[in-house]
């Protein structure tokens, strides 16, 4: 299964597309996630993030299954 992970906005456009997946290990964290996928990419700061579209850390766990999303700062108006 492992877990889906989405970027969103200009984050998105940076990376240069919309998600991917990652097989999960024991204790990983939010992010864990990030370093796997971008370990040459430091994460922009102010990112949000959110397990299972709920706002959570970065030291928030993750297990097989979930979906963990990275998007900029939103702001309204």
């Amino acid at each position: 299964m492992g877990i889906q992970v989405k970027y969103f906005a200009s984050l998105r456009d940076r990376l240069g597309r919309a998600e991917d997946r990652l097989a999960a290990t024991e204790g990983m964290t939010v992010a864990a996630v990030w370093a796997a996928l971008w370990p040459k990419t430091p994460l922009p700061p102010n990112t949000l993030t959110a397990v299972n579209m709920e706002y959570a850390s970065l030291e928030q766990s993750v297990r097989d299954g979930d979906e963990v999303a990275f998007f900029p700062p939103v702001t309204g108006g």
